[in-house]
């Protein structure tokens, strides 16, 4: 591959093919698409002013190859931000084609392209302040709050709590 140089890489699922692993979402859903480059911090700032927002009631945050783990991060952040959100988790496989052109070929021979198919995880994550139906899979509900407030600064185990140091 030291001879090829990548020009383009394209989704060959399109939306119209595949309308998305929550195709009954409210029309005021906001859907987040977390980026390998995007940065958590600014992610968070909006997801969290939207969802603090009375109107909004869903929110869905939607990631493939090494972005899973940035919107796995994002969704937890998020989750113990704001109590009481209900969550659906949808894992899939998304088929990308990646183009690659040769590098200047000897003089007189064309340069050939060659072109991959590559299947890449994807997940796509609900978070709603409404209940959800607990026997669809990758349902979680929300984590319950025994003392009604955040965990900030306290570690739990069996049952006691200590302060962070």
């Amino acid at each position: 591959m030291e001879n090829f140089k990548k020009v383009r890489t394209e989704d060959s699922d399109t939306e119209a093919e595949s309308p998305g692993p929550f195709a009954d979402l409210a029309p005021g859903a906001v859907e987040m698409k977390v980026k390998e480059g995007s940065k958590i911090r600014n992610l968070l700032g909006f997801a969290a002013a939207r969802m603090e927002q009375p109107a909004t009631r869903t929110i869905v945050f939607s990631g493939c190859g090494r972005a899973v783990t940035k919107t796995v991060t994002c969704v937890e952040i998020l989750k113990r931000r704001l109590a009481g959100l209900h969550q659906v988790t949808r894992l899939r496989y998304r088929s990308l084609r990646e183009v690659w052109e040769s590098r200047p070929p000897p003089p007189g021979c064309p340069g050939p392209s060659l072109s991959v198919h590559k299947n890449v995880p994807a997940v796509s994550i609900l978070l709603s302040k409404d209940a959800l139906d607990p026997g669809q899979p990758g349902y979680q509900p929300p984590e319950p709050r025994p003392d009604g407030g955040g965990s900030q600064g306290r570690w739990c185990r069996s049952g006691s709590c200590e302060g962070r140091t």
